[in-house]
């Protein structure tokens, strides 16, 4: 076998050193108080979402009377007017998107436990809100549960699942002999385009179709069936709840189409709502996904190797910390211990990243240029190999010769 087409683990070996400490060592070295959840302070975060998630929807309201009354009283100035008017609409828009994925990181935070030490309570709140927003609540509880529990992993992993080599049909050959525009067609237009339908249907995909998931399940595998290889006997009643949950909401929209209006419906709720969808799918791809992520092969995988195997982004500055409670900042945290509360999440990094060293990951990357380069540095993996990194469309590893890293770190928090 030629030097370019050895597997990217033989590449990585001499810079690579899985870690080696057990999770217990790791719990240790932060403090116990950061893992106590606190029902005011969760209801606290509760109650500001929905507080401001009513004031957006306020404004909004306004949007629409204030132009006209301008047209009226300004009736030559039409064209400023509009572009004021789709100015304050994108506004809402953006700010609604993200209130409204901050109320699903609260039910994302309910279905850990990390809400409250109250399943009742955890199980109700995040029902309701996940529910609202269009997430299979109980459903999507047991496979995440699942996905923290075998992150990384190759064969057990539940979702951004790596395609290895023979997935894409790529031959063992020398680099240079490979047409890899032939299987990547690595031209901005294309890349767009890609980035593109991931944002917009990545997630419905994962929930209908296992898109991204485990390539051994069944067709037709998804968070709807109770009978799907998902979920336990046990189970079944769960995912028939958040069906229920679903089924409500379609009929709410229903009503609400049939009393204001499509454009009403869309304009107030959906398109917030179609970013939150981005807004997920962007954040847990960019966590999940890196060129300097290892993903494991049963023999090396370990619980805290593949909780380590993650990247704190800093997510649109302050508006990611107040919108999304840190839900991307601190998230390498959260793979380790997803029972901690987020606004414990700053405090305990600190002490998991001098506790682990280069074992901890966090970008400073502006998150849309990261978004476009790790897709095209992270496309596929090797066939063999137990410590497995991405390469890139052109079949190179990112990773620098030197073993540094492909992107710049912030050293404090």
């Amino acid at each position: 076998m030629g030097v370019e087409a050895k597997t990217q683990v033989e590449e990585q070996a001499p810079e690579f050193t899985p870690m080696p400490w057990s999770i217990g060592e790791i719990r240790a070295a932060i403090p116990a108080r950061l893992f106590e959840r606190k029902n005011s302070t969760s209801l606290y975060y509760l109650a500001r979402d929905l507080v401001v998630a009513a004031v957006a929807w306020e404004f909004a309201t306004w949007i629409e009377p204030v132009a006209d009354m301008l047209r009226k009283t300004y009736p030559g100035h039409e064209t400023a007017i509009k572009l004021a008017e789709a100015g304050a609409w994108l506004t809402y828009w953006w700010f609604q998107g993200l209130i409204f994925t901050g109320l699903w990181v609260v039910g994302h935070e309910c279905g850990h436990g990390a809400f409250s030490a109250s399943r009742t309570i955890c199980d109700t709140i995040g029902f309701v809100v996940h529910s609202v927003l269009w997430t299979p609540y109980f459903s999507w509880r047991y496979v995440h549960h699942r996905h923290h529990a075998n992150h990384a992993s190759m064969e057990r992993d539940e979702v951004y699942v790596p395609k290895t080599r023979s997935d894409l049909g790529i031959p063992e050959a020398d680099k240079e002999s490979i047409d890899w525009n032939e299987h990547f067609g690595d031209t901005p237009i294309y890349i767009l385009g890609m980035l593109i339908r991931q944002q917009l249907l990545a997630f419905p995909a994962y929930m209908f179709y296992n898109v991204s998931g485990q390539k051994n399940y069944p067709k037709w595998t998804n968070h709807f069936n109770p009978n799907a290889v998902y979920f336990k006997p046990e189970q079944r009643n769960g995912v028939i709840a958040s069906n229920i949950g679903i089924l409500a909401m379609i009929y709410a929209s229903k009503v609400a189409i049939s009393t204001y209006g499509t454009w009403s419906y869309m304009k107030y709720y959906f398109i917030p709502w179609l970013l939150v969808n981005h807004w997920f799918t962007m954040i847990t791809y960019l966590h999940h996904t890196d060129a300097e992520l290892p993903h494991y092969r049963s023999s090396q995988w370990n619980f805290q190797r593949g909780a380590a195997a993650t990247v704190d982004r800093d997510f649109l500055g302050w508006q990611g910390r107040f919108f999304l409670h840190d839900v991307a900042h601190y998230h390498v945290c959260h793979h380790f211990f997803p029972q901690m509360p987020h606004y414990h999440g700053q405090e305990a990094t600190k002490y998991l990243k001098e506790f682990i060293g280069e074992h901890y990951h966090r970008s400073s990357d502006y998150v849309f240029p990261a978004l476009w380069k790790t897709y095209k540095e992270c496309q596929f993996v090797e066939d063999k190999g137990d410590v497995l990194f991405y390469k890139n469309m052109k079949g190179s590893c990112c990773l620098n010769p030197s073993g540094e890293k492909t992107h710049p770190k912030i050293e404090s928090l």
